[in-house]
């Protein structure tokens, strides 16, 4: 059985990629990170997944990007709700994050002498950031293989997946649930309602999910979001 590192936020994307990555038979070590995020919800959302899927080993990272900043996510900046501008990159952009996230997992990877990362990328129905798209993933892949002294001095060729990168979220909900995904055990809020702990429904990642939904024609069983 070859061995996968998959990035697990605990969010749609990074389940459903755990998903796939198991169906194609590998052997799963899934990675998530505390980096100083809004909530820890995701990441209870991450481990429920791991151990839903079984993977060999769920390994979470502890660094705080709130000393950098320059996001929402991580920092006291306003989540922005119900965004006009949707083609402009938001303040929910976390600079460089994929690029630290999936540095960390060549590096567990090169350890493990596994050669497939997964990620849960998505380049359709996503919120513009630049490091969700097939040339940050190609160029990464092409790094990974010019780094390492696995692939210099060794066999190994890096594969970095990103299976959903050209998917709609509805066809990755409609993916996910052949796969046996529980999407009620996943989470995409932003910026949850403090004093219920629910979605806000208002943020980009909480309208992306409910149009997946609405458009895949799958009930939502986390939040019944309105139309």
């Amino acid at each position: 059985m070859k061995r996968a590192v998959v990035l697990l936020s605990g969010g749609i994307d990074s389940t459903t990629t755990l998903s796939v990555a198991k169906e194609e038979g590998h052997e799963v070590y899934a990675l998530s990170f505390d980096y100083g995020q809004r909530h820890g919800i995701e990441l209870e959302s991450a481990r429920m997944n791991a151990k839903r899927f079984n993977v060999k080993k769920h390994l979470v990272i502890n660094f705080n990007l709130r000393d950098i900043g320059g996001s929402a996510l991580t920092s006291d900046i306003k989540v922005p709700k119900a965004r006009a501008e949707a083609g402009n990159i938001p303040i929910t952009y976390v600079p460089a994050r994929n690029t630290i996230f999936l540095s960390f997992a060549l590096a567990w990877a090169e350890t493990i002498r596994a050669s497939d990362i997964f990620i849960g990328a998505n380049a359709v129905d996503y919120s513009g950031y630049p490091d969700c798209r097939p040339e940050f993933i190609k160029a990464f892949e092409n790094m990974a293989n010019l780094a390492t002294k696995a692939s210099v001095e060794g066999p190994v060729k890096f594969r970095v997946h990103a299976p959903l990168i050209k998917l709609t979220k509805a066809e990755i909900i409609k993916k996910g649930a052949e796969l046996g995904v529980d999407y009620s055990l996943t989470w995409s809020c932003y910026d949850p309602v403090v004093e219920t702990g629910k979605p806000c429904m208002q943020c980009d990642s909480c309208l992306l999910r409910a149009k997946g939904f609405k458009e895949a024609g799958i009930k939502d069983q986390l939040i019944n979001y309105s139309d």
